[in-house]
């Protein structure tokens, strides 16, 4: 059932979204569909709900070990979240740009988005960032990801200088912007 609700919410939008139109894509009767959703709202946090639990289990969690690179987790955490967008299109859309217009709708936290928090606040302790704001630095990152996620998603078309060049650069910047570089990884210039 959700999977049919998915095409028809991708198919036709939120506002084009009907139980009707669920119930004759399944050969079911409309009053069936009510016996497990009250309504094209319940049907929707559903899907958003299932599209944030498959981002969460492709990403990876921090193993615990002492000499694992935080920053390293952070940058494959984030390559990982915009490929998740970008082999899975239907999903990410649903987690991130399909919405009902002109309802405002209460912010639920997320379990991706509290791995993500985790990832920073590793960097944080382990001084491998330069600042201790753990919400604005999540936040940021973030947006970076999401915003480049969203462009190659609603622009395939464009002459992307390759998609993954594009990607890594958007990430390494938002990353390395914010890490300490130790001695050992500073470029040495030579003698003049």
């Amino acid at each position: 059932m959700l999977d049919a609700a998915r095409e028809i919410f991708r198919r036709d939008g939120y506002d084009g979204f009907t139980m009707r139109k669920l119930a004759e894509s399944m050969k079911y009767s409309p009053a069936n569909i009510y016996l497990y959703f009250k309504d094209r709202d319940e049907i929707f946090d559903s899907l958003v709900d299932e599209s944030f639990a498959s981002l969460l289990q492709a990403l990876p969690q921090p193993s615990g070990a002492s000499d694992e690179d935080p920053v390293a987790l952070l940058k494959r955490s984030l390559h990982i979240y915009v490929n998740f967008g970008l082999s899975h299109p239907n999903e990410y859309q649903f987690a991130f740009l399909l919405r009902p217009a002109g309802q405002a709708r209460p912010h639920k936290r997320r379990a991706a988005y509290d791995s993500l928090v985790l990832k920073v606040r590793l960097c944080i302790a382990k001084k491998r960032f330069r600042t201790t704001d753990v919400e604005l630095t999540a936040q940021a990152l973030w947006a970076a990801a999401h915003g480049i996620t969203s462009l190659m998603i609603q622009r395939p078309a464009f002459p992307w200088a390759g998609r993954d060049n594009v990607i890594r650069r958007v990430i390494d910047s938002a990353v390395d912007a914010l890490s300490v570089v130790s001695a050992a990884e500073r470029p040495r210039r030579k003698p003049k």
